[in-house]
């Protein structure tokens, strides 16, 4: 029998439509959102670094970015880094299983292999696949996220199509001494913990976390027709260590180290009584000098490495990957006062792939030029970057980004833009024996968006509102076929069109908050105007906290319309609505007591033909903060 799914897309439309009540909202500030971190809007305290790779005040930002902080992660009580992006506006996730299986992220409709990951601004992702290994990026080890959306190859190079998310880690700051650790247990057998020690001073800062994870997981394939059926549990292990420090040599200068590992072994079924399973491996370091020379102008010098290795262990025997990036930074600032600011960088990138099978090549460098300018003038905003690739493989490219916004009022905002973004082959495409094509050429993409803001505080409640829509074409893109003859390799063919719109908000009243995010979309081949697999036209969500003294509870609704398994649109993934309750309760001397409950009411849906996706499930335990 096939895995019953959710097939009623009344349902998903009514729970959306439910979700669309509250988007007159948006968000306030990191301390008081809703339990799930769903929409940070760019209002809350601090500044952001992605949208244009120096800091930026969140509440003057031109291009569409949400950030997750440290605390949100822990309300959420998310078990997984796709779990907490699958609540994220504009974010929808595939995944072949549990938490520990593989992943990925579809950013504004955009492909799984079309959005850049960095880890303390190094690269991760394997340059053989093409993708991010995502579920072996442990939630723990986790400070902050910001999420970019939109091509942005004008600021981080190849491979921005959708955009970019940006995962710091762990680090000591703003106190002389810190320490955690939490530990929990929940359904399948899965327990978790984590342990770290941290501290700052003047001069300098430190930081050590180290966490682990297993879960015996659930059979991800359960229909006896699937190929791939093996009636047994799929669980996984994983374990990191993630070390930062930073030290002020003199006024002004400073070096600093971040350091992560983790390690991640994922059974999966394969069709076989073998116990399948992939051993993946994610290392990220950088050392960074940040000097600041004047008032006027500061420099960052970095080189740092991401290394993406797995090793697939399955009847046939083994089959391992690696790849290297090492990356070096020479990135300028400089304060025009009057005149705005100015950031210019030169990049280097170096890729390395290894693996048993026979390629041609196994390496490639891209050398890079990136300038962005900022200015603001009374109710004006300007931003534009410009940037060039030049790669050993396939030559150079330039990529550009404009956005402007008008402040009309001191509740209303208006922002607008355009941009353009190009996607490197990866190996496999180009020289995987028999299956590729050195002749490929990169992907490219360009469009436009605009947003409306809304702001205002008022007494006892904060709301914020704002409404996005987008526009980009894929050219080029890369599609594996089969002639007449049988010959199937990858071929530059096929286009795409990415458009829609975003509705985020959230409302803070004393000690309730409510925030949402619904997405109108329609990410589909531009020549048969079918959608692009596993992306809805229509997905979103809704939390609502309550403070009941030392306690707060939360309730939260994940919906999505249907979806297709396949290019053809033939293979259909209903649509599904599922609501995850939480719970924290706050104890004497930094001790908090939290239980989460996903899909509470058992719906059975699919992120990927085939696969379940676990049922109702229930995580509890402690944490303790010094």
């Amino acid at each position: 029998m096939r895995l019953p799914v959710v097939r009623n897309a009344s349902l998903a439309r009514a729970s959306l439509a439910v979700a669309s009540l509250c988007l007159a909202f948006s968000s306030v500030s990191a301390q008081s959102l809703a339990p799930a971190p769903l929409a940070t809007v760019a209002t809350l305290p601090g500044v952001v670094v992605t949208a244009a790779r120096s800091p930026q005040p969140l509440s003057e930002l031109l291009a569409d970015v949400t950030v997750i902080e440290r605390d949100e992660i822990e309300r959420s009580g998310a078990q997984s880094l796709a779990q907490l992006l699958q609540r994220q506006p504009g974010v929808e996730i595939q995944q072949f299983g549990g938490a520990g299986a593989t992943s990925g992220v579809f950013l504004r409709g955009a492909n799984t292999a079309q959005t850049v990951v960095l880890i303390d601004g190094v690269r991760t992702g394997s340059a053989t696949a093409g993708t991010p290994t995502l579920e072996a990026i442990p939630i723990e080890q986790i400070e902050r996220i910001e999420i970019l959306r939109g091509p942005a190859s004008s600021l981080y190079g190849a491979d921005a199509i959708g955009g970019v998310i940006q995962v710091f880690t762990r680090r000591g700051e703003g106190r002389a001494f810190d320490a955690n650790a939490s530990i929990g247990y929940g359904t399948y057998n899965t327990s978790a913990a984590a342990l770290g020690v941290a501290g700052s001073s003047p001069t300098s800062r430190y930081s050590l976390q180290l966490a682990g994870r297993r879960s015996d997981g659930f059979n991800a394939v359960v229909d006896p027709a699937n190929f791939n059926y093996d009636p047994d549990r799929d669980g996984y292990r994983i374990g990191s260590v993630n070390a930062s420090g930073a030290v002020t040599v003199a006024n002004g200068h400073e070096l600093s180290l971040d350091y992560l590992r983790s390690r991640l072994d994922s059974e999966f079924d394969a069709g076989d009584a073998f116990g399948d399973r992939t051993v993946s491996t994610l290392q990220n370091w950088r050392v960074a000098s940040r000097d600041r020379w004047t008032e006027q102008w500061s420099t960052l010098l970095a080189v740092g490495q991401g290394r993406d290795e797995s090793v697939s262990r399955t009847g046939f025997g083994d089959a391992p990957f690696r790849t290297d990036q090492t990356q070096y930074l020479w990135q300028n600032d400089f304060q025009l006062r009057a005149l705005g600011a100015l950031t210019l960088a030169l990049e280097r990138r170096e890729e390395r792939a290894s693996t048993d099978v026979a390629f041609a090549v196994t390496g490639r460098d891209t050398n890079s030029v990136t300038a962005v300018y900022q200015v603001a003038r009374d109710a004006h905003s300007l931003q534009a970057n410009l940037r060039y690739d030049d790669s050993s493989q396939f030559g150079g490219r330039t990529t550009g980004a404009l956005l402007y916004g008008y402040r009309f009022s001191p509740q209303w905002r208006v922002t607008v833009g355009g941009s353009t973004a190009f996607r490197a082959p990866t190996f496999n495409d180009l020289y995987y024996p028999d299956f590729s094509n050195p002749n490929l050429q990169p992907e490219k993409a360009g469009g436009g968006e605009a947003a409306l803001h809304f702001s205002t505080r008022m007494a006892d409640v904060a709301i914020d509102a704002s409404a996005t829509g987008w526009y980009t074409r894929v050219r080029d893109l890369i599609v594996f076929g089969c002639d007449a003859n049988f010959v199937c390799i990858p071929n530059n063919v096929a286009q795409a069109t990415l458009q829609g719109a975003t509705l985020t908000g959230a409302a803070n009243w004393r000690t309730t908050s409510l925030q949402g995010s619904i997405t109108l979309q329609d990410p589909v081949d531009s020549d048969t105007n079918r959608l692009l697999p596993r992306r809805a036209r229509t997905h979103g969500s809704i939390a609502l906290r309550q403070d009941v003294g030392a306690a707060t509870l939360g309730a939260e609704l994940v919906a999505s319309s249907s979806r297709f398994d396949d290019v053809d649109n033939r293979v259909r993934l209903g649509g599904y609505a599922i609501v995850n309750l939480t719970a924290e309760w706050r104890l004497p001397r930094g001790i908090t007591l939290f239980v989460r409950g996903d899909n509470v009411f058992d719906g059975d849906y699919e992120l990927a033909s085939g696969y379940s996706s676990g049922g109702a499930r229930v995580f509890g335990g402690v944490r303790w903060q010094l």
